[in-house]
């Protein structure tokens, strides 16, 4: 076998791991759930339904620029979008109409952006709040700012920062995903206690709550997710160069 057919196959085999990964996320998953259908207020759906509307506009434009830029890249980023439910949908139950789990965004936001990954995440909770009845869609808006807009912000600035200061990249990439990830629970705990302030201390007592009942679950999966972002990265760096030294990651 030719090292160019070994190659094309090496490819193959990925793509078709990382589909087996998302169809196994699709029914292994199935009690997994983000802020659930019916637990926020209307009026807070309407608010970060349209906090979030400028940052998938952009996101659009971002996505249509690097493809068109890169066009390799668009499995890469399909990849991602698989990536991103499988890890989104694993649960670990934590508070009244919520849960804990990975998110996967910061991974996607340090190689394609963090407005991309708010479409991508759209996309994702679309299809779990429809098909896996996972979060909901009058909360789409408060889990898209939480999970594709927080997080991957936060993330991709880690990222940033980490290279600015010539950190190792797999640091850089396990800080960001771990952080990012953490970040998303600490604006979920905000969300939450905005729209159920405790009736004995307000907006302050109900953050210390949740605050408290996540960090107790997510921290270690926040490890967890920093683990296998670097993992994934390896991997990438094996079978997909081409994409990332296009994208940017491993330099020119």
């Amino acid at each position: 076998m030719t090292n160019v057919t070994r190659s094309k196959t090496e490819r193959v085999l990925f793509i078709a791991g990382t589909a087996a990964a998302l169809l196994f996320g699709m029914t292994a998953a199935s009690s997994a759930m983000h802020i659930m259908e019916g637990y926020l207020p209307l009026n807070y759906c309407i608010i970060w339904g349209a906090v979030c509307v400028p940052f998938f506009i952009t996101g659009l434009f971002s996505i249509k620029r690097t493809v068109t830029q890169h066009r390799k890249t668009l499995l890469l980023l399909v990849m991602m979008g698989a990536y991103v439910f499988v890890l989104s949908a694993l649960k670990i139950p934590s508070v009244t109409g919520s849960s804990s789990h990975p998110t996967g965004t910061g991974l996607g936001a340090i190689l394609f952006g963090p407005t991309a990954m708010c479409v991508i995440g759209v996309i994702v909770l679309l299809f779990q709040a429809l098909l896996l009845a996972h979060g909901g869609l009058t909360t789409l808006g408060a889990n898209t700012f939480s999970m594709a807009i927080a997080g991957p912000f936060l993330a991709f600035g880690v990222f940033l920062i980490c290279k600015k200061l010539h950190a190792p990249k797999s640091l850089g990439v396990f800080l960001a995903a771990c952080l990012g990830d953490l970040f998303t629970y600490c604006i979920t705990s905000v969300q939450l206690a905005l729209a159920h302030p405790s009736q004995v201390g307000g907006f302050a007592a109900s953050l210390a709550e949740f605050m408290g009942i996540f960090a107790v679950t997510q921290i270690p999966l926040a490890v967890i997710e920093g683990l296998i972002a670097v993992v994934v990265m390896k991997a990438l760096e094996s079978y997909a160069k081409p994409e990332l030294t296009e994208l940017g990651y491993l330099g020119v």
